[in-house]
């Protein structure tokens, strides 16, 4: 294949197939967290409550708890008076105060806000007519005891750590995070912080792809730069391969003479490459492999190559090992295009876009559909639009679908 070029594709869907039936998805360890660290971890079983929410009928509002019915015919202009009781029981003309969250009394049904009504000495006149029910949080009404509070396989957010909480659960089971052995490859590539000779260029795909694994959930590894050599490519394999649950790497996988990292792995790891050459744009020479049940995603050094490709195959083999039922999706939009884009046929193309807000209406501006090596054209898209292997590009004012990673501003 050397020097030669990929003489076949293989589709990307067949891709993934073939890489995902390599891999050995082993149930993701599970372990206890606090829920002060649970934000964003994947939950491994299903939060039930323990009892009823909220536990007893309390007051929605500052107020006072009346009977209802009491009200009946109630104005500014005729009030209602009741006399104001601290008993934990309400006969039909007593009325006691309540703040919001509190504990309605025996014999109340509803509470009169504050602000419909006017306090005296030892009574209070109620201005408006309410009925049974109104401005109360019946016993219940959000869980009852024994309710899927949270289902498993949910990415916890701030408003499922609360509810969590008001169940008084402070420690939750969760999906442990999987360890990503990130790799890059060249002799051309220096670390942040030194000096690069006139070839080199400072290797930015590890940063990248580790930020794109912690995102999701994972636990990156830097396994560094390797030189473009076999040994030092195996060794750091070897490493990774030992200390990590999947391995990434990037650089070294066209078909150039330096680009060893296929040939690598099939030295170290059996059974070794799946699949090399996708019909991808950008992305192409992506590799996928297996060390035992263990995935190798062999990206390009490209950068947006790289991120394509991580997005095509590691995104939902990460999803995956954290025990998701399934990939979890981007936003989408529909948006029109502002002009014609040509993709290449037999390619799944994934085409940059900027989205933005014109008179109301959602449009899509073509970063680039092609320069795989230039990153800037990730900063100045916000989304991508997925261009399958049957067309030959995008239609002006055509209505598309766009994945969005970033956000669309006015």
């Amino acid at each position: 294949m050397k020097l030669k070029g990929f003489q076949k594709l293989t589709p990307v869907d067949e891709a993934l197939q073939r890489f995902f039936a390599a891999v050995d998805f082993k149930p993701s360890k599970k372990v206890a967290v606090h829920v002060n660290s649970a934000l964003n971890r994947i939950l491994a079983e299903n939060i039930n409550a323990q009892t009823d929410v909220p536990r007893f009928n309390r007051s929605a509002v500052d107020g006072y708890a009346i009977k209802a019915k009491e009200t009946i015919g109630a104005t500014q202009f005729k009030p209602r008076v009741f006399h104001l009781t601290s008993d934990s029981y309400l006969d039909n003309a007593s009325a006691k105060q309540v703040w919001t969250g509190n504990m309605l009394p025996q014999g109340a049904d509803a509470v009169v806000m504050l602000e419909e009504t006017r306090l005296g000495a030892d009574e209070v006149e109620v201005w408006t007519q309410i009925a049974s029910g109104d401005n109360v949080s019946k016993k219940g009404e959000e869980l009852r005891k024994g309710d899927v509070a949270v289902e498993e396989s949910t990415r916890l957010k701030p408003q499922h750590l609360g509810l969590i909480a008001t169940l008084g659960i402070d420690k939750v089971t969760v999906y442990d995070k999987p360890g990503i052995g990130v790799l890059a490859t060249g002799n051309e590539l220096v670390e942040l912080g030194n000096k690069p000779r006139q070839t080199q260029i400072f290797e930015s795909n590890r940063i990248v792809l580790s930020m794109l694994c912690s995102e999701l959930g994972g636990e990156p590894l830097d396994l560094g730069i390797a030189r473009d050599d076999v040994d030092d490519i195996a060794e750091r394999l070897k490493l990774g391969l030992a200390r990590s649950d999947f391995i990434i790497t990037s650089g070294g996988t066209s078909v150039g003479g330096l680009d060893l990292v296929p040939e690598v792995v099939n030295k170290v790891a059996k059974p070794g490459i799946i699949v090399h050459g996708i019909a991808l744009r950008p992305g192409m020479p992506t590799a996928l492999a297996a060390s035992e049940g263990k995935p190798i995603l062999i990206l390009p050094g490209n950068p947006v190559a790289a991120i394509v490709g991580f997005e095509v195959f590691a995104r939902p083999l990460i999803c995956k090992m954290l025990g998701m039922k399934r990939v979890e999706p981007r936003l989408s939009l529909q948006a029109k295009m502002t002009r014609r884009v040509a993709t290449a046929l037999g390619r799944k193309n994934f085409v940059r876009v900027h989205v933005f807000r014109r008179y109301g209406q959602l449009l899509a501006e073509p970063v680039s559909a092609r320069g795989s090596g230039l990153i800037s054209t990730m900063t100045k898209a916000n989304g991508y639009v997925i261009v399958p292997e049957n067309r030959e590009g995008l239609e002006e004012e055509e209505l598309i679908s766009v994945q969005l990673f970033d956000i669309v501003e006015d």
